[in-house]
């Protein structure tokens, strides 16, 4: 297969987008530019590194935020791919960061940090992680925005032993899911209970909506490939603002 450079590289330059992410940028112009179809498999590691003149930890950033929004897939040892298109849908039935299902959307997803620190797990929340009570967590809680829209509020515990470094990542821009994976952690499945309510004040002033205003929460837990409790995780969307919307089909 060809291997033509892009045309550019990754601007070090204050104001400039992070390296990974124009690194991300230009892989994707580059799997445009030259057609390449499902299946295709990129450069290596090296030689991408080389061309981009970035670190390894940099590209696979990049990588890993590719594959987050459905455009490659990797095979352990063999490399990484072009991804088969994915089926038009609103709400996915697979494991799919806010991020990510932004993007599928067209939409830029943005975050608004409210709290990012050190916890310990309450009785309640190590039960729920199946950790002794007192673990070390990282609590994050942000409104999350769409193309600078506030639609959720969306707060987080984190098992922080299980993800060294976590609590260093500047969620203004980053993706909680795409930070695990950069620190190893495979997310397998979700246990998630929906249901409506109404806004409480401090909410509503959140998500600058009128007190009262219907809301859809979703209270999950989410596991590792080890089917560890890893995160626990409470979203509440505007009702005006979010829908949800998909299909069933007989058994």
């Amino acid at each position: 297969m060809p291997d033509h450079a892009p045309t550019r590289a990754p601007r070090r330059a204050s104001g400039a987008a992070p390296l990974w992410s124009q690194a991300a940028d230009l892989i994707r112009e580059d799997i445009t530019r030259r057609g390449l179809e499902s299946g295709a498999r990129l450069p290596s590691e090296r030689d991408l590194c080389a061309r981009f003149d970035i670190s390894r930890v940099t590209l696979r950033k990049a990588l890993l935020h590719l594959v987050d929004q459905g455009l490659l897939t990797a095979s352990h040892g063999r490399g990484w791919f072009v991804a088969e298109p994915a089926p038009a849908r609103e709400w996915p039935n697979d494991l799919e960061s806010f991020s990510a299902t932004a993007r599928r959307k067209h939409m830029t997803p943005g975050s608004l940090v409210l709290r990012q620190e050190d916890a310990v797990a309450s009785l309640d929340d190590a039960d729920r992680l199946d950790v002794p009570a007192g673990t070390a967590l990282l609590r994050l809680d942000r409104v999350r925005l769409l193309d600078d829209v506030r639609v959720a509020v969306d707060r987080t515990l984190v098992v922080a032993r299980l993800a060294p470094g976590i609590a260093e990542a500047d969620f203004t821009s980053a993706s909680l899911f795409e930070e695990l994976r950069l620190r190893g952690v495979e997310l397998d499945r979700s246990e998630v209970t929906i249901e409506a309510r109404t806004a409480e004040p401090e909410l509503a002033g959140h998500l600058d909506i009128p007190a009262g205003s219907p809301v859809l929460r979703l209270d999950q837990t989410i596991y590792s490939r080890e089917q560890r409790p890893l995160l626990l995780s409470t979203v509440e969307y505007s009702g005006e603002r979010y829908r949800l919307r998909t299909t069933f089909q007989p058994g």
